[in-house]
């Protein structure tokens, strides 16, 4: 199953029914040394495609929950960044849309979510990551991958994906396949929480500690999409001719209003020359017997249940956007000199 820029998208069916019901758990790995390991041949089988006509721009990616997708292919350290993807997003993005032996990069690699998934699918994973401490476990993600039998080799750049052209090397250019992220919403987000005598403490909940703020999370809407939009330009360079971004984003509310991220990141992208192709949803809640079973943080499910107490008829995270965008070549341009450009 591939996308091709021209061609119909091809998109994940839901599945009617599963058998492969998992509590909800608390979002830390346990002992690696004790679970089962999460790189056995079925782990990538649980959100692809079934054979058949049926087709919905829904990419099933929450059958299982965080921890559980990360148990045993991620190092325990991984729990403290505040904002990780989901291992199977980034695995069906790297399935659908490259082939093995294909380089895919991250410009905000965090733990290295995105390379991990690319280098146990036989791809070439290379990332950058402004922060030193997730780009330390990203190395250490990568070497476990590899422990594992990952046939892919990755590697991480601390550095500031804003300024890409002065980070990495010319030779670069024209090479990537496929562009994995999504951006930060904000200096804070929902961490980990734990029940206590004086009620629910909150951790992992932000960006560094306050004190550097170099990190796009810090910055308020108009500076993240001009942040994102020099991102974004950067990876053009960096894709070949056809090559893919794919970036997951979902809208918040701040102080009551609707801030529009994936529209925002749509026109960042358009500004930095992609052309939009796809717009898809990976869902954040598992499919069961044709239903969502939504997995919400404590403070996400805090919030809906004042919202209804009010009349408000808000409802839980079940999703978030994927925007796919494309580079593609200008009529009768040199796929060769884009490349170099």
């Amino acid at each position: 199953m591939r996308h091709r820029p021209g061609r119909t998208p091809v998109v994940v069916p839901v599945a009617r029914h599963t058998a492969l019901l998992t509590p909800e758990e608390p979002d830390e790995p346990r002992d690696p040394t004790t679970a089962p390991s999460a790189a056995n041949p079925g782990y990538h089988a649980r959100h692809r495609a079934a054979p058949g006509p049926q087709a919905l721009s829904v990419w099933v990616t929450a059958q299982q929950a965080g921890p559980s997708q990360r148990r045993g292919r991620y190092v325990r350290e991984s729990v403290r960044h505040p904002a990780r993807m989901l291992p199977a997003i980034a695995a069906h993005a790297v399935e659908s849309y490259t082939d093995p032996g294909d380089l895919v990069f991250d410009p905000m690699a965090g733990i290295g979510t995105t390379l991990v998934e690319a280098v146990h699918l036989g791809r070439d994973a290379l990332g950058v990551e402004y922060e030193p401490r997730w780009a330390d476990i990203a190395d250490a993600n990568l070497a476990r991958a590899h422990a594992h039998g990952a046939a892919g080799h990755g590697a991480v750049i601390r550095g500031d994906a804003t300024m890409l052209a002065a980070l990495l090397p010319k030779a670069l250019h024209g090479q990537v396949a496929l562009v994995v992220t999504s951006p930060p919403y904000g200096p804070t987000v929902h961490g980990l929480v734990r029940p206590g005598a004086d009620g629910v403490a909150k951790s992992h909940n932000s960006y560094n500690d306050g004190t550097d703020k170099g990190n796009l999370a810090y910055r308020d809407l108009p500076g993240l999409v001009d942040g994102f939009t020099d991102i974004l330009r950067g990876c053009a360079r960096l894709l070949r001719p056809g090559g893919i971004v794919v970036v997951t984003a979902r809208p918040w509310r701040k102080r009551g209003d609707l801030v529009d991220l994936p529209s925002a990141v749509v026109a960042a992208g358009v500004a930095a020359g992609l052309t939009p192709i796809e717009r898809c949803i990976a869902l954040l809640a598992a499919v069961r017997d044709g239903h969502l079973v939504a997995r919400p943080s404590f403070f996400q499910l805090q919030q809906v249940r004042r919202a209804r107490a009010l009349g408000v008829p808000m409802h839980l995270i079940a999703h978030e956007d994927v925007l796919v965008l494309a580079k593609r070549l200008q009529p009768g341009s040199d796929p060769e000199r884009e490349a170099a450009a």
